[in-house]
């Protein structure tokens, strides 16, 4: 090879390899894109980690008033501790559809007047819904409640509450007292035949000297009076210490069945001065004094009592009773040792927050306006048998009028039917 030749073969071979040095990057491609994707992911992570958490969504203020140094602080009391209870226990299960439920109470000491101050205060602060207590309240709230459209639930169950053109935001869960009373009656006229005898029996309804009272007397007269039995009403002062006078009355006129509408402590005294006076009559409790305490209370003058219970006491459990009495247990309580007036508030409340739940569930706001609306829809909801299924409607409002009747064996409260209509 000549020197020129030679010079040129180097220039070549040098010029090959400037080009390899300069242009050889186009050849790996895969390796580029390889070393691209986690260049992305690195910079994808991070956006999702900080990615802003969940905003909590707003509270529902929910208003409430008990009756707990009143006259009628003996059943309200546990009442409004169900009441709190189903809301702690909603809250720590995420609330109702992510909005916690903040439930503003206070003790009224069953008067009226304090009743519609606390109203009006707590719905200053927003309110969309009520959880009342009392008749004598219930019913001087009424209007009110209609003007601010806040649906109301309370443990009257009195029949005018009923009336929806004047009580049209007002709910009743439990059976109402009217309702009661005639299954009371209803009952005891079968019994009366059962037992051999002719005719129709003598009946009386001793009761509060309230409103709350009051309720079922009209209703449960029209009844009994109609089905050819007698009737009377007889007044229990307030503050009494025994209703010796009273029985004497009833003795007078005959009484076969007397129909207890009062709370638990005054009815304690009255089946202990009836035990001792010798007093043969049969007592059916309505549902408020139907309960543990009234047993606690009365001991043996307790036995053979019969009541009308909207709501299982936990010596008949339900499965509805397991959500409370796990709740208490967590407290370090027992549902036994609260009762049913316990579980009356928790399912009270329940039912509302249920009416919550259908309207943020439909993404509408949760107000007044549209939880009425929600709890008209609600058909045969289901308390585990606590109650009788209930069932609202925009024409009633009348939750069930069904419950069963229990009786006083062995100091407790113990079923002795299945659910009984009124209708």
């Amino acid at each position: 090879m000549s020197r020129i030749k030679y010079a040129l073969f180097v220039l070549l071979v040098l010029a090959s390899l400037a080009l390899s040095a300069c242009g050889g990057a186009q050849a790996p491609q895969a390796p580029a894109a390889a070393t691209e994707a986690p260049a992305a992911a690195a910079t994808e992570a991070p956006a999702a980690a900080t990615e802003a958490p969940a905003q909590p969504k707003d509270p529902i203020k929910v208003g409430a008033i008990f009756d707990l140094t009143g006259g009628t602080a003996d059943v309200s009391t546990p009442y409004s501790e169900g009441v709190k209870g189903y809301v702690d226990w909603v809250n720590a299960n995420g609330g109702v559809e992510g909005h916690p439920i903040d439930l503003t109470s206070a003790d009224y000491a069953y008067k009226v007047d304090q009743a519609e101050q606390l109203y009006t205060q707590y719905v200053s602060e927003g309110v969309v819904a009520f959880m009342g207590w009392g008749t004598g309240d219930t019913e001087a709230l009424r209007t009110k409640v209609a003007a601010d459209k806040l649906p109301f639930m309370s443990a009257s169950y009195a029949a005018s509450l009923l009336v929806l053109n004047d009580a049209p935001y007002n709910f009743l869960v439990g059976t109402s007292y009217s309702d009661q009373a005639i299954i009371a009656a209803r009952w005891a006229m079968d019994d009366w035949k059962t037992k051999g005898n002719a005719g129709a029996p003598n009946f009386v309804i001793i009761h509060n000297d309230s409103p709350f009272g009051m309720a079922p007397v009209a209703d449960a007269k029209a009844y009994i009076e109609a089905a050819g039995g007698k009737f009377i009403d007889i007044a229990m002062p307030k503050g009494a210490t025994d209703y010796v006078a009273e029985l004497a009355q009833m003795t007078t006129f005959g009484a076969n069945y007397v129909i207890v509408q009062n709370v638990s402590s005054p009815a304690a005294v009255l089946l202990k001065d009836a035990k001792n006076q010798g007093f043969g009559a049969q007592f059916i409790c309505l549902n408020w004094c139907a309960d543990e305490i009234l047993v606690k209370l009365a001991g043996d003058a307790a036995e053979g009592v019969m009541g009308t219970l909207p709501f299982a006491p936990p010596s008949s459990p339900e499965a509805g009773h397991a959500d409370a009495a796990a709740y208490l247990q967590s407290q370090g309580a027992k549902l036994e040792d609260k009762g049913l007036h316990y579980t009356q508030g928790w399912w009270t409340m329940a039912v509302m927050v249920e009416g919550m739940r259908i309207v943020a569930k439909e993404g509408k706001e949760i107000n007044g306006e549209n939880i009425r609306a929600a709890l008209e829809t609600i058909t045969k909801f289901d308390t585990g048998g606590v109650t009788s299924p209930i069932t609202f409607t925009a024409e009633s409002h009348r939750g069930s009028d069904a419950l069963k009747l229990f009786k006083v064996e062995g100091g407790k409260w113990n079923a002795v039917s299945d659910f009984i209509s009124a209708q």
